[in-house]
């Protein structure tokens, strides 16, 4: 009897095992096909403008309907692949006992969302029907439909990862403690209703902080609290929930964060990063601290064309701590500058947080592009400042038998990074000439690459693309999900009333614009230690930036501010999420990094105060 049980049973996790094989496969190809469709549209409409001076209106509404849909695909692959952010330093401080605990609970709390906003978003759907799409002369239906479809697709794949769970208590006790909270809120609602403003600290620091704490997804940690605001403190249908996220999601400008992702992981793939690193290290490698400096400035270089600080960091890591740790860098110091670097160049162009914060705050990103260069700069020469403190007293060639390049391999190895280090300035330069908008200017970029890849550097390995677009897609759907949440988030706060509440406040802060640029600073490295970067922006930028127009403070310089003050957060440890991800990439313990990441957070610290104290530094050149 007992055999047939154990048989039946294996039977059955195998008919699930190939269930769940065949939902990803299905899932990652139209995901991954989304992706390329994405940049051959954007880029028949590029060359049919520029090329063909004829605008092709149909190409920008089908980006924008298959847009939804590759957010929605890349948020269920993401969820298959358990890629969502979170914040679970603290639920990897639990005991081993507990740890499957927390595990069910990061699949039972997103699973109970996706199972309360299903039917929301059937009604958005039915709603959209009688719109119509005047490029395609198709109902908005069709754009529509990607929620829920996204939402079932995660509802499945949430029951495949809870069935293969070695054990079921763990399950039953996060069911409990989900349906305990949610049915206490559910039963008080007769007294919420008539609390007013109090329920914005019960949802959106109570659940929020509840959820975040507990290792729950960031994206569904705000989706949790906005639905149940909206449920049970207000009176508005659930709709506007749907609304809101379909609205955040899918906005034109955001088509940049996957594009600008593929083209990062293409940079690697070609060899134009190890390029870039290889001319820099013959160009300063010799002199004491010399790797140092050439990993301040090669992340200035690359940074933010992936959209990921991890990307980034994976990307140089493996290049220069070898030789690094040859020359008798320690673990503890390299994985400190590394954290510092990835948190110094948030605002370098063409970077994702500025494209998303732009298109949340309605601030030109050609502006940002340009604002962001200087900020950048000036903190990387703070780095590069304590770096040159560190090392003053150093012999030349430390540690390392390698003798100086001579000026002929030095113009070699710039040769072949020429490429590399034309990049950047292709890309600016194709947004403010007017070849292509900030949207459409990745496809530039991906074509460069790819010709680089192919022509110069001889290194386009076939095989990789398809993995690329699906983990574009994954990446992308994991961002553009928390862009989503936190804007039905931000306009729940703000028809409460709290944007007027905060700015009021702010406004009666003494010492008028520097003491509100003061508490702004302090706040984003709060946010940005505990939320992480994008959820920071997209949930505060909003509410923010109107009441730094009110002050006196110009948009630019408040976005620099903002930016780099949520890398600090970042990358701070004990908190920053950041940090720890530097560490993993490197593989050394991050009690290492510790004490010196506090000379380099004080070194990042005045080149923010700096930035903040002197607005010419992010505006003189707009």
């Amino acid at each position: 009897m007992r055999i047939a049980l154990t048989e039946n049973r294996l039977k059955l996790q195998h008919l699930f095992g190939a269930l769940e094989r065949g939902l990803v496969l299905i899932t990652e190809g139209v995901a991954g096909l989304l992706v390329a469709a994405e940049i051959v549209l954007l880029l028949i409409g590029v060359v049919s403008r520029y090329v063909f001076h004829h605008s092709l209106v149909w190409s920008d509404s089908l980006a924008s309907l298959l847009f939804l849909w590759l957010a929605m695909m890349g948020a269920v692959v993401a969820f298959q692949r358990n890629e969502h952010m979170r914040m679970a330093a603290f639920v990897r401080m639990a005991p081993p006992a507990w740890q499957a605990f927390w595990r069910a609970l990061a699949l039972i709390a997103p699973l109970a969302f996706l199972v309360l906003v299903c039917g929301a978003t059937l009604d958005y759907v039915i709603d959209e029907a009688n719109l119509t799409d005047p490029a395609l002369d198709i109902s908005n239906a069709w754009r529509a439909a990607a929620m829920p479809a996204g939402i079932c697709l995660m509802m499945a794949s949430s029951l495949f990862q809870l069935a293969r769970l070695e054990h079921w208590r763990p399950v039953l006790a996060a069911v409990a403690l989900t349906g305990t909270v949610g049915l206490g809120l559910y039963l008080l609602q007769p007294v919420l209703l008539g609390i007013g403003s109090w329920n914005l600290i019960i949802f959106f620091v109570g659940v929020v902080g509840l959820c975040v704490f507990s290792g729950v997804p960031i994206a569904f940690s705000f989706s949790l609290a906005s639905f149940g605001y909206l449920a049970i403190a207000t009176h508005l249908p659930l709709l506007v929930m749907a609304s809101r996220m379909d609205q955040g999601m899918s906005q034109i400008v955001l088509l940049a964060v996957p594009l600008f992702v593929i083209l990062g992981m293409l940079m690697e793939m070609t060899g134009m990063a190890k390029a870039l690193v290889a001319f820099l290290a013959n160009l300063l490698g010799h002199i004491p601290g010399g790797l140092s400096y050439v990993l301040v400035g090669a992340m200035y270089l690359v940074s933010g064309i992936s959209g990921s600080k991890s990307a980034d960091m994976a990307a140089l890591a493996p290049v220069l701590y070898p030789e690094m740790k040859a020359r008798g860098t320690k673990p503890g110091e390299f994985v400190a500058l590394l954290s510092a670097t990835a948190a110094q160049t948030e605002t370098i162009p063409p970077s994702l947080v500025l494209i998303i914060l732009g298109s949340v705050t309605s601030v030109s990103i050609g502006a940002l592009f340009t604002g962001g260069l200087l900020p950048g700069l000036v903190v990387g020469l703070m780095l590069c400042a304590l770096v040159w403190w560190r090392h003053r007293h150093a012999p030349r060639e430390e540690g390392s038998t390698a003798v100086r390049p001579t000026h002929r391999e030095v113009f070699r190895s710039f040769w072949i990074a020429l490429p590399a280090l034309a990049l950047p300035f292709v890309i600016r330069l194709a947004v403010v000439e007017g070849v292509a908008t900030a949207t459409e200017v990745s496809t530039i970029g991906i074509v460069y690459t790819v010709l680089a890849g192919l022509l110069i550097y001889r290194r386009f390995d076939v095989r990789r693309v398809w993995p690329i677009l699906v983990g574009t897609a994954a990446l992308s759907g994991a961002i553009l999900l928390i862009i989503g949440a936190a804007t039905s988030m931000a306009w729940c706060l703000t028809q409460s009333g709290f944007s007027d509440n905060l700015a009021s406040l702010f406004g009666q802060l003494p010492g008028g614009k520097a003491t509100f640029v003061i508490a702004s600073m302090a706040l984003f490295i709060v946010l940005g230690s505990l939320l992480e970067g994008i959820p920071a922006i997209v949930l505060f930028g909003p509410l923010l930036f109107p009441i730094a127009e009110t002050v006196g403070v110009h948009p630019v310089h408040y976005a620099m501010i903002a930016i780099l003050a949520m890398g600090m957060g970042l990358f701070a440890p004990p908190f920053g999420v950041g940090y720890y991800t530097a560490c993993a990439i490197n593989r050394i313990n991050p009690e290492d990094g510790m004490k010196p990441m506090v000379a380099y957070m004080l070194a990042l610290g005045f080149g923010l105060i700096l930035v903040a104290a002197i607005p010419w530094i992010s505006t003189g050149f707009l």
